[in-house]
């Protein structure tokens, strides 16, 4: 396959004879004079020694050169960052998860541009990398793929399945005295029994599935779990396929259309994924200069069937999703139902209809539902509107009886306070937990509570009380557990007026939650309200304060596509 450089980014690094020195760079890392005429492909991995989700990024990375090599290309690796969130779970550390995802799409975007790479293959593992890349991706607008590394294989404790949120809970169930210490510990030796990352449908599981459902991804190739060899081969068919894209200039603005948009939030629906999805599929479709926000997604969650029996609302974990056909096999009834648009362009050349055509129903398989006969009518994530949230909120209602509650509250100005105050039981049945101050701007980084909401399930209140949060939750987290209230606490917002003792109700089936305070009382409270400083005044996270915007728009931090001048695939 040849290509004409002069139409590439890579010109500006390698063609001419005012780009000898440039060259002189590529021959001392040994490359030929026919390795450089070629397409310059990177190969963007997220992988380092941070958590088993990223430690088989680089060895997959390093796979997909082949394929680069073999279909005509270059490939030029570099590395990103990750923040693991089971580790920055809990502690200050986790206002940093939010804000890696924009670092990690600013360092590709700046690596590409600086060294005019002219396609991407991005490897990620951990909840916010997945994002992240794909939001690069849009950004740059090279023809890119998508390559989730893979997720863990379950644990086993006692004959059963485990993963690392039985041992988030099984904290809570010490707490409350009902767990020897000695199971907690044997507990966690091993739920995590090698690389990949958590097997259920929580974040990296849930935007994994997004890559398919968007056309980002190669069809089935995000389930297969980490330690699987057919990891090499998933790798090794990316790095050749992307430059079939390089030759067909297929870009991805070209796939990542409106309907690709609606099709990703039905899948996150369909199968109960994690209520983050709302944060990323806004900032992902601003990166393409598509108007998209988290109203958008929930108007489409309302009327999506919840079809896959997935951790942590059901039974099953990704490798299970895998042996049962993947996502592509749950996207078979949901288009057979009605509930996908065919049409957009997918990473393979093809229409996802066209995809999906090849793929036959598997009626024996137990993990994804008939959409004719669904586990609930309606998504496993639904939207929220009303006094306390007039700028939105979401929930994850997948796997919960109970969908309307009414109670009081029990206000906290942070996640450490909430979490002493479960520790010590020191919360009664029918509390609605406030916690504030955690949203994108006030946090910093909107933090994610799932050790509080854990040790709330641990201790058998996970349906006895519910929480609210301008924060966000891990898609790990179950309960009736409500985040990106927005506005948040930071400008002002109704959470901010919230005091101990107000009647707060919430109705997922309505979409509706509100505080019960008479108009006259906030006007009071607005009043006397001050904004608070937080103490992040210089540095990663100053910076992100000053920039982020709300949660409702994707906690986006600059304009996006609708404000360029030019691409930077057409430099």
């Amino acid at each position: 396959m040849s290509f004409d450089k002069s139409k590439l980014p890579s010109r500006h690094v390698s063609v001419g004879p005012e780009r000898a020195p440039h060259r002189s760079y590529y021959y001392a890392m040994g490359m030929t004079e026919e390795e450089i005429a070629q397409p310059f492909v990177a190969v963007a991995s997220a992988g380092n020694d941070s958590a088993p989700c990223n430690t088989t990024l680089n060895a997959q990375a390093d796979i997909c050169r082949e394929g680069v090599i073999e279909n005509g290309g270059t490939p030029r690796r570099f590395n990103t960052i990750t923040v693991t969130d089971g580790i920055a779970m809990g502690h200050q550390g986790m206002k940093s998860s939010l804000i890696s995802r924009e670092i990690i799409a600013d360092s590709v975007e700046v690596s590409v541009r600086g060294h005019c790479y002219d396609a991407l293959v991005g490897f990620a593992g951990c909840d916010k990398s997945l994002p992240g890349m794909m939001m690069s991706m849009l950004r740059l607008n090279v023809p890119s793929i998508f390559v989730y590394g893979g997720s863990i294989l379950p644990g086993t404790y006692k004959g059963e399945d485990v993963t690392v949120v039985d041992v988030f809970e099984k904290v809570g169930q010490h707490a409350a005295g009902n767990c020897p210490l000695q199971e907690l510990i044997a507990l966690e030796k091993v739920a995590c029994p090698g690389h990949g990352a958590c097997g259920g449908q929580f974040t990296a599981n849930t935007m994994a599935c997004v890559g398919e459902a968007i056309g980002l991804s190669l069809p089935n190739s995000n389930m297969a779990p980490a330690p699987f060899r057919s990891r090499e081969e998933i790798a090794r068919a990316a790095g050749s396929q992307v430059m079939e894209l390089l030759k067909l200039n297929l870009r991805p603005r070209d796939i990542c259309t409106k309907a690709a948009f609606e099709n990703a939030a039905r899948v996150v629906a369909a199968t109960g994924g994690s209520t983050n999805a709302a944060l990323h599929l806004p900032a992902m479709a601003s990166e393409a200069g598509i108007e998209f926000d988290l109203f958008d997604v929930a108007e489409i969650f309302k009327s999506t069937p919840y079809i896959a029996d997935l951790k942590p609302g059901g039974k099953y974990v990704a490798k299970d999703m895998h042996e049962a056909g993947g996502i592509y096999m749950g996207m078979k009834t949901l288009l057979d139902g009605g509930f996908l648009d065919p049409n957009p362009m997918t990473v393979t050349g093809k229409t996802l209809g066209e995809n999906i055509e090849e793929i036959t129903w598997n009626p024996d398989q137990k993990v994804f539902y008939d959409v004719a006969k669904p586990i609930t009518p309606t998504g496993g994530v639904v939207g929220l509107k009303g006094s306390l949230a007039p700028d939105g909120a979401i929930v994850k209602v997948a796997g919960m009886e109970r969908l309307k509650f009414t109670g009081t509250a029990r206000v906290f100005d942070c996640e450490e306070d909430a979490f002493a105050a479960v520790e010590k039981r020191d919360i009664a049945e029918g509390s609605v937990i406030i916690i504030r101050y955690e949203g994108p701007k006030g946090g910093p980084g909107m933090r994610e509570m799932l050790s509080t909401t854990a040790a709330l399930y641990g201790q058998g209140m996970g349906e006895k009380v519910a929480l609210i949060t301008d924060g966000r939750f891990s898609g790990a987290t179950r309960g009736f557990c409500i985040g990106h209230v927005g506005p948040e606490a930071a400008d002002g917002g109704p959470i901010a007026l919230v005091e101990d003792g107000d009647t707060i109700s919430i109705d997922a089936e309505a979409g509706t939650i509100d505080l019960e305070v008479d108009e006259d009382v906030l006007a009071e409270r607005r009043k006397a309200w001050q904004p608070r400083m937080n103490d992040y005044q210089s540095g990663a996270l100053w910076r992100y304060a000053q920039n982020v915007g709300p949660a409702r728009e994707g906690a986006l931090t600059h304009p996006g596509a609708k404000a360029e001048t030019h691409v930077f695939a057409d430099i």
